[in-house]
Formats: C-alpha cells, structure tokens, sequence
C-alpha cells in the first residue's frame, strides 16, 4: 500500500478529495477545508524543538494547502493528543507559536479537542475561502506550460513561510495546476502528472544550499509551491521555472532525458522525516 493508491482507491467514493484541499461551493463563495497531522516521532522529536516552533508548524503546514489552492485562510480548529510529558507550559507555548502564525495570517482559532495518547499528535483543519470557480486544482496542466517551484529545493526549513500571497498571485495569472511541495519534488510532479493526465520534461533544478540534488528531488518538507503557466504568461520573479508540461505516458517526468523515479516521501514505504 502507498499513500497514493490509498487516496486513488478512496477517491472512488469520495469524489472530493485529490488536491490539497477539498473544495465545497457555499453561496458566493467556495469553501476550502484542509486538515493535516503532525505526529511525535514521525514528523518531529520534542527534544529537537521548542514548544513554539512545534505549534507553528503545525498551523504552517495547513496553511501551506490552502496556499497551494490560491485561498485565503479564515478559520482553524485544533485537535491536541498530549502524551504525559506535556504540561500546560508545554501547551501555552506550542498555542503562542501558533497564534503568532494565525496572527500574521488572519486566520482565527475557532476550537478544537484534547485528548490523551502515547505521543503527542495535533491535527489542525483550516477552512478557507476563494471566488466560486477560481480555486487552483493539480488537474489543469496542459502540454506546452511550464512548469515552476517557488524557491530553492532539498533542505525544507522547520519554520517555513506558507506561500500565501504567491498563491493568489498565481490564481490571478491563471495557473493551471498548483500544489505545494511536502513529499519530494519527483513524488509530487508525478502525482500533478498523474491528476492532469500529462507528462513533464524537466531541464533544472533549483538546489538549495548544503543540499545534493537527490534530496531536491526526494527529501520532501519544502512546502514551496510547484505549479504551471501557460507559455505567454510572465511568472512572478520568485519563481523558478524548471521545465515543461508533455504529451506522453501519464505520470512519466524525465529530467535531462533520463525517467526520474517518484521515490520522495510516502507515509507508508519511507522513514519518519524527523
């Protein structure tokens, strides 16, 4: 079992899911709900980070989906599993961390649950807003666009900054497909690929510093976004552009000419990323 085939085998039932948020029409106005999971052990060692940081990422990372949609975030719930370690210091500094984020963002805490486990676990649900229709999906990228990351790839900082404004940017430039950047560059282009029934041949990659290209390609926790223009579409000056859009096998992305393998980060086949 992957990651992928689970989402593809549910999808059969759940015709929503498939992008990083769900999209609900609401009046005049599309609703994007988004939940993520951040698990001790798996995505984080308390011992490695402070309380704040802990709670920051955790809002972060849904924020980052909402990003990738072109939305903005409105409000948030907050599912906390506390292990016995956790006191209530441990738990005023992993909100303050959080907060300063919602802050910063606009986007209000609205409730959430206690509860108690094993390992500390936070699941925070955004729901977020966008103009009925205008939502940015990973279905749209069509042969000849190209293809763009937001910034450097390969070594994911913990206190990464969601690309919010750089989505609407891009939902009013009229990309064609966009997604952020969590499990690797080769695994998330191939499941872009895959959604938009297309191929990608790409040409360079923005590596960051201390990084080898391998981790660009499969390290995963960028959480910049990866999308498409069409080919008369000026790309904001952040951007990177690192190839095109293909006619070819669905999924299939080579770069230089040589097949890249979707490795990146899959919950169920690769390691724990702390």
């Amino acid at each position: 079992m992957t990651e992928l085939s689970l989402v593809a085998a549910l999808a059969k039932r759940l015709p929503r899911i498939g992008d990083d948020c769900a999209i609900v029409r609401h009046g005049a106005e599309d609703l994007l709900f988004t939940t993520d999971l951040l698990v001790e052990d798996v995505h984080f060692r308390r011992t490695e980070h402070p309380a704040a940081d802990i709670g920051y990422r955790a809002l972060a990372r849904s924020l980052s989906d909402i990003a990738s949609m072109g939305g903005d975030p409105r409000w948030a719930t907050v599912a906390l599993a506390l292990p016995p370690w956790a006191t209530e210091r441990w738990v005023a500094g992993f909100y303050r961390g959080m907060l300063g984020l919602a802050a910063r963002h606009k986007t209000e805490i609205v409730g959430g649950d206690f509860s108690r486990a094993p390992v500390l676990t936070a699941d925070v649900m955004i729901c977020g807003t966008v103009a009925p229709g205008e939502a940015l999906r990973r279905n749209g990228a069509c042969p000849g666009d190209a293809i763009y990351v937001s910034g450097a790839l390969g070594r994911g900082r913990w206190r990464f900054v969601p690309r919010l404004t750089l989505g609407r940017q891009l939902r009013g430039l009229g990309a064609t497909s966009c997604m952020d950047l969590s499990d690797g560059l080769s695994l998330d282009l191939h499941r872009l690929t895959t959604a938009s029934r297309v191929a990608a041949a790409l040409e360079t990659i923005p590596v960051a510093r201390g990084a080898t290209l391998a981790e660009a390609f499969d390290r995963g926790e960028d959480y910049e976004l990866l999308f498409t223009l069409p080919p008369a579409v000026k790309a904001p000056r952040s951007a990177r552009r690192i190839g095109t859009i293909v006619r070819g096998r669905v999924g299939r992305v080579t770069y230089n000419g040589e097949l890249v393998i979707p490795k990146g980060h899959d919950h169920f086949r690769s390691e724990p990323h702390p």
